[in-house]
């Protein structure tokens, strides 16, 4: 490691434990969502469900998660910015329901050309979160056979409804994964690391016993704030007390750098 070892090292270990308590927040919000998408999907009586949130400034939209046949398929796969009824939705803030997808003009056939899957009812409607849209949440054809009754005007409020719910956990992942792509691209680009000394450095420190406490610490505060109201303000007083008592010896957060 180079001469100013200690400062490197106390700013990449706060990086490297700021990416994989990123890391274990996005895993369990993208199981919360696609709990939320499959309980909503039987409620509807959808076979096919996805989540598709904005990539990048352009308004692409890529499948955060999905359920039915095709599912897997469509997680390797982007919808460009305009394309689509779920492009539509994004840029319009608008739901959609639709009888016959193949008919509809802003229909986006290259997922259904792609997936061999055969599209022919939707209901689409916005994830917003504090007034920005930053996703769509999309129901295709019925459970069952063919021919597929089109979505109803009660179904699309009832998608509305955990819309809204989705929205507010992807909202939550789209912070979570802020902060780890921001801690990554500090890692990467800065031009005085030896990245070989480093990747060995880094092998070491995650197997350290003090850096899996600190992770097991972040799992246990999650758990415990997913249990309710009660709990998430009982994690809040307990930090704030935590964090009180560190500024008091002048010692910083293990996040900040």
């Amino acid at each position: 490691m180079p001469d100013n070892e200690p400062d490197l090292s106390s700013k990449l270990r706060r990086l490297v434990e700021t990416i994989d308590i990123a890391n274990l927040l996005t895993s369990p919000i993208i199981g919360s969502i696609r709990e939320l998408l499959e309980n909503s999907a039987i409620s509807l009586g959808s076979g096919e469900a996805s989540v598709l949130i904005r990539e990048g400034s352009d308004g692409d939209l890529r499948f955060l998660t999905a359920i039915g046949a095709v599912a897997e398929q469509l997680l390797e796969m982007t919808v460009p910015a305009g394309k689509g009824i779920a492009g539509f939705v994004l840029s319009s803030g608008q739901p959609m329901a639709v009888g016959d997808a193949v008919g509809e003009q802003t229909f986006y056939a290259e997922v259904d050309k792609r997936t061999g899957y055969s599209t022919q009812t939707i209901l689409a409607t916005p994830l917003r979160y504090d007034g920005e849209v930053i996703g769509v949440l999309e129901y295709i054809n019925r459970a069952g056979e063919p021919p597929y009754e089109p979505f109803t005007p009660d179904e699309m409020d009832s998608a509305a409804v955990y819309a809204d719910a989705i929205a507010s956990l992807v909202h939550a992942y789209n912070a979570a994964k802020l902060v780890r792509e921001f801690s990554d691209k500090v890692i990467k680009t800065d031009e005085d690391l030896d990245l070989v000394t480093i990747r060995e450095w880094l092998s070491g420190l995650r197997d350290a016993g003090d850096h899996r406490e600190r992770l097991e610490l972040a799992v246990l505060l999650r758990e415990v704030a997913e249990r309710g109201d009660a709990e998430r303000t009982l994690c809040r007083e307990l930090l704030d007390a935590i964090l009180r008592y560190s500024d008091s010896k002048n010692e910083g957060s293990y996040l900040s750098f």
